[in-house]
């Protein structure tokens, strides 16, 4: 996306189905950061985080931090590079508001990897030890069933990656 304007990129797709890595290479474009969800949620209450409630929790907490300062650097000129889960209805609508408040572009980049891919995937990252956090294949699937796929109604510029995109 070789463009002069600052653009959000938002990340959706099944736990381990390759947004963080995706978000690094976004975020190799000039003038663009990269924040990490799973980074500063680990920081700040990785203590804190061992149920889904409990992420949401937190998430939340973090949301109200976050917003204001992607706006800024998006209103500076900075593209941003959201490493955070963009995979309800209700959660892109918290990242639409951001590309709003700042009047920037956007680009909701949908990961379309099979589940048993994404599983594959989760156990080779936690047996790896190097992400913040390990998920189990029991939370994985519960995780799953709170998935919905971006649909065109909703207004984003969706990029397509996995087997039906690029």
């Amino acid at each position: 996306m070789a463009q002069d304007a600052p653009v959000l990129h938002m990340l959706c797709g099944k736990a381990a189905s390759g947004k963080s890595t995706l978000a690094a290479v976004l975020a190799e474009a000039p003038a663009t950061v990269m924040i990490s969800e799973d980074a500063w949620l680990s920081a700040l209450y990785g203590h804190e985080m061992a149920t889904i409630p409990d992420y949401l929790r937190c998430a939340a907490r973090l949301e109200e931090i976050i917003a204001p300062h992607v706006v800024a650097l998006l209103s500076a000129g900075i593209s941003v590079v959201l490493d955070f889960q963009a995979n309800t209805p209700e959660r892109r609508g918290w990242l639409r508001a951001i590309a709003e408040a700042a009047d920037a572009a956007h680009a909701l980049h949908y990961l379309d990897v099979p589940e048993e891919t994404c599983l594959h995937r989760l156990r080779a990252r936690n047996q790896g030890g190097g992400h913040p956090f390990t998920l189990s294949q029991d939370q994985f699937r519960r995780l799953c069933r709170h998935f919905v796929a971006p649909a065109p109604g909703e207004g984003f510029h969706i990029v397509l990656h996995g087997p039906s995109g690029a």
